[in-house]
């Protein structure tokens, strides 16, 4: 007979929720992107990618350069276009490269800067049970006061302190995570202000020549390069003019600068008309923008008076060759120039134009080459005359600072003369026209920029820094005492007199700090009261010295 086993059958076991690949995939890719390893590769990174902005000419800041480099590389040009070498703070691969660090160091920061204010109110743990095993140990004599005597003496000292019944627990040197935090939140700020100064900040570069008749106004169409930011419109340009009246510059006897001053006259909008000087260390702070002096030169008066006599000045900005004598060269043209009276038509072919170099004091004998000194000591003016199609009329971009050779090679312009002219002297032309030095007026270079970032990078500069002193000088320890009633067996293995209460003192760094043994002994000479600790202090049970330990429990 077969007997039947009644017993219930186990129940079957509940199905296991096998994990989610994507969500452990997304979760240790956050991880891993939040790390401070990852933040530091990624500032590496950034720094690297920038290196390119840097070597190669930016289409943003100047175009013209950017269009020499195709004409000079015309097969690696378009290939560096392509990913975006000539606008790299613009490329996708810089602001992944921007957007990743951002958020890293966002990831990486917020749970610690939680860790840290629950450390920062949360009281000093309790002694360990054996505190001859931490890196310092001390026995001494409970001091007058008992414990009370020992946390005062604590909280003196600037420790966090906490009494536990018969043990004092004492911790120091928040200062150093605090310093670490403030430190990678400046940096995250950093990168804020420079994504303002990015976004909404502008600049434009400007030659101003001396006179009313020069006057620079703040609009795109009058700079020579303008920059504005992906958020910044020509109308949110504020709207001010800026009259240079004199310009000051003094030298020493070999020509090396000594100071430059800038006298301008300022019309801002809803304010009455102001005078203001400026240099080149002390910029011009206006509502919206500050002018900085960056150079400055001179623009020769030339005035010409064609065979119909006909006269038209030029004051023309010469450009510095970069000598230290502010020796310049530049271009003064008349495309106007022999008009017929008969007609009023203008023939092309007889278009004028002078190419000059200034110096500003020449040498007694020629060659009139360079200059020797930047003030007007003996102004002089070496010009070379053209005649014929000069090429404006073609409306072909071109330079206002050098003649265009194409024509010259043409044919289409002929050199017709050259003379030396000092101030005031003229020169007469083959054609019966004349052409006259007049002078000079001064010019200065200057550089208009608005930076709503600029206040927010000062700042977090400033904490930055602070961060990094708190971080590299902070050094984080803890201190712990606990009163022994008498008759209890000491660590040394000794019992002491009857009667009698101790104290056993124990300390340990959290962080690498070589000055630890000192203050520590420092510290318990100050507990005991009497400026040294008992003779059995620092020893382990063998008498070996325990300044040499490194790790301790807490």
């Amino acid at each position: 007979m077969t007997v039947l086993d009644e017993r219930p059958a186990p129940p079957a076991e509940a199905p296991r929720r096998r994990p989610n690949r994507l969500l452990a995939l997304l979760r240790n890719s956050w991880r891993q992107l939040t790390s401070m390893r990852t933040a530091l590769v990624l500032l590496f990174l950034l720094a690297i990618a920038a290196i390119p902005g840097s070597v190669l000419p930016q289409r943003n800041v100047s175009p013209e350069k950017v269009n020499e480099y195709f004409t000079e590389h015309p097969d690696l040009a378009p290939r560096l276009d392509q990913i975006g070498g000539f606008d790299v703070f613009g490329s996708v691969w810089f602001s992944a490269i921007y957007l990743l660090l951002f958020t890293s160091l966002i990831g990486c920061i917020t749970p610690r800067l939680r860790d840290h204010f629950r450390a920062l109110r949360s009281k000093p743990p309790a002694a360990p049970k054996r505190l001859d095993r931490l890196p310092q140990h001390s026995v001494l004599t409970l001091p007058a006061g008992g414990v009370a005597a020992i946390a005062e003496v604590l909280r003196r000292r600037r420790w966090r302190v906490t009494v536990r019944g018969n043990e004092v627990s004492a911790e120091k040197g928040y200062l150093k995570e605090t310093g670490n935090l403030i430190f990678h939140t400046s940096l995250l700020v950093v990168l804020v202000g420079v994504a303002l100064g990015h976004w909404y900040g502008w600049s434009g570069n400007r030659l101003l020549v001396a006179g009313e008749d020069k006057s620079f106004c703040n609009t795109r169409q009058q700079y020579a390069e303008a920059k504005l930011g992906p958020r910044v419109d020509t109308g949110n340009l504020p709207g001010f003019c800026v009259t240079l009246d004199e310009f000051h510059a003094r030298f020493l006897e070999s020509g090396q600068p000594s100071s430059f001053n800038a006298t301008v006259t300022v019309d801002e909008p809803g304010k009455s008309t102001r005078t203001a000087d400026f240099s080149v260390n002390s910029p011009l702070r206006l509502d919206g923008a500050n002018l900085y002096l960056l150079g400055h030169g001179y623009a020769p008066i030339i005035r010409y008076t064609d065979r119909y006599g006909r006269s038209q000045t030029s004051v023309e900005p010469f450009l510095t060759t970069g000598d230290m004598g502010l020796t310049s060269e530049g271009l003064a043209a008349f495309p106007d120039a022999n008009l017929d009276p008969k007609t009023g038509k203008k023939d092309s072919n007889q278009q004028v134009a002078f190419t000059g170099l200034y110096l500003p004091t020449a040498p007694d004998a020629p060659p009139y080459v360079r200059s020797e000194y930047p003030t007007e000591r003996n102004p002089l003016l070496n010009l070379v005359a053209y005649r014929g199609d000069l090429g404006l009329d073609a409306g072909i971009p071109g330079s206002v600072y050098q003649l265009d050779q194409r024509q010259v090679r043409m044919g289409k312009v002929k050199q017709v003369g050259d003379k030396v002219l000092k101030q005031g002297e003229s020169w007469k032309l083959d054609d019966g026209s004349t052409v006259e030095f007049l002078g000079t007026r001064r010019y200065i270079t200057l550089s208009v920029r608005h930076d709503p970032g600029s206040g927010v990078l000062l700042v977090s500069c400033g904490f930055l820094l602070a961060g990094l002193m708190g971080s590299l000088f902070g050094r984080r320890r803890r201190v712990f005492f606990r009163v022994t009633s008498g008759g209890s067996a000491d660590p040394t293995g000794e019992t002491p007199t009857a009667g009698s209460s101790l104290v056993e003192a124990g300390g340990l760094p959290r962080t690498d700090y070589p000055g630890f043994v000192d203050e520590f002994a420092q510290l318990v000479a100050a507990v005991s009261g009497d400026g040294r600790p008992d003779e059995r202090a620092g020893t382990d049970r063998d008498g070996s010295d325990r300044a040499g330990m490194r790790e301790g429990t807490d």
